[in-house]
């Protein structure tokens, strides 16, 4: 858990800093906020080969030696005020975020009876959902503080506090050895409609998402400082889905990701046909919080259940597959920002997030009939 705050806080940092960093390094924001950019684009390339290429690594080498690359490359770029290297170094830990995601839902639920395996994704969903209630802010404050360099070394000290426990206590085995190294339940129709609505849903919320700023404050009317407020109730939102949909994973996986997406499908069309009303952008950006969280988690623990194969490699092509739509929603809602305004991002999000429902919706479809005759082969 402690290891995904870790991970997740570096990922979104640079975002509260991007201000203090060009001013400090003399570079453009928007170079600043390629660190973000090319940082999802690392991630959704170099997931799925990095699990493929360490699939015969004991699992602890792997996780001990990801953080480690975390706590050097966080140091280097506190160490070295340089735009380069801090570029390098951001590259470098989006390398080790790619495989973390692949590698620790397997060791994590490995370690834990079947029945209780969506509440251990839950945890790690709330470590991350933390990152952006707890981690960011206060790495934004600190760094604001004094220099953004401080914030970016104590994550190094956060991963070596990490690294510790997981290189002297986690059980070393082969990886195919593991309880959940392999779906409970494979079944490659769905993990093709899990992954097909993942990224559906990744892109319609990071079309909308990456404008919300300027969504609160040109349609909704609300403050600098209000807008502010509204992003931590936004993570607050955020946090209390991850925790809520972790309680009851379990027993509902399949209903809990439908019931996400369709949530995040309402939030976002909610702020584009009410949201000039400040009531109401309130009560559907909270709505779109509370969904955001919980599509990534719940289509990882799908892919602990239907994985055809392994579940790194499964999880990995998650993980990539889900960066790839943020990034391509970032790409698009930019393109719609420049048409139709900033009210159209939320619109083409809204929609994108509908068609991961209809895709949810048309699998439920074609196993009814498999039902009815009894063939279904069951998978959550």
């Amino acid at each position: 858990m402690l290891a995904a705050f870790t991970l997740n806080t570096a990922e979104n940092l640079p975002i509260g800093l991007l201000e203090v960093i060009s001013a400090s390094l003399r570079v453009p924001v928007s170079a600043v906020g390629l660190l973000v950019t090319g940082y999802g684009l690392t991630v959704a390339v170099a997931s799925l080969p990095l699990a493929h290429a360490t699939r015969a690594v004991p699992r602890r080498h792997v996780l001990t030696g990801l953080l480690a690359v975390l706590i050097v490359s966080s140091l280097c770029a506190a160490a070295v005020a340089s735009y380069g290297v801090l570029l390098l170094s951001r590259l470098l830990t989006a390398l080790a975020q790619a495989l973390f995601w692949a590698v620790m839902g397997p060791v994590a639920v490995g370690l834990f009876p079947p029945g209780v395996r969506g509440r251990v994704v839950g945890a790690l969903s709330v470590a991350g959902s933390l990152a952006l209630v707890l981690g960011v802010p206060a790495g934004t404050w600190l760094g604001r503080q004094s220099a953004w360099q401080v914030p970016v070394a104590l994550l190094a000290a956060l991963g070596l506090t990490a690294l510790v426990p997981i290189a002297v206590l986690l059980p070393t085995s082969r990886p195919e050895e593991g309880s959940a190294a392999h779906g409970s339940r494979p079944d490659a129709r769905r993990f093709a409609v899990v992954l097909a609505a993942g990224t559906l849903s990744a892109t319609g919320a990071f079309a909308g998402y990456t404008y919300v700023v300027r969504f609160l404050g040109e349609v909704s009317g609300f403050s600098t400082s209000a807008v502010g407020a509204l992003l931590v109730a936004f993570g607050l939102a955020c946090l209390a889905g991850v925790t809520v949909t972790g309680a009851v994973l379990d027993r509902f996986p399949r209903a809990a990701l439908t019931a996400a997406v369709a949530t995040q499908a309402v939030g976002m069309l909610g702020l584009y046909a009410a949201g000039t009303g400040p009531v109401a952008a309130v009560v559907f950006l909270t709505l779109m919080g509370a969904a955001l969280g919980p599509v990534f988690m719940t289509t990882q623990n799908a892919m602990l259940h239907c994985a055809p194969g392994r579940t790194d490699i499964a999880l990995a092509a998650n993980s990539g597959s889900y960066n790839a739509g943020i990034a391509a929603g970032a790409a698009l809602g930019g393109l719609i920002l420049s048409l139709a305004g900033v009210r159209g991002t939320f619109l083409c999000g809204g929609l994108l997030t509908v068609a991961a429902c209809a895709v949810l919706s048309a699998e439920h479809l074609l196993r009814s009939p498999q039902r009815a005759a009894g063939h279904e082969p069951r998978s959550p």
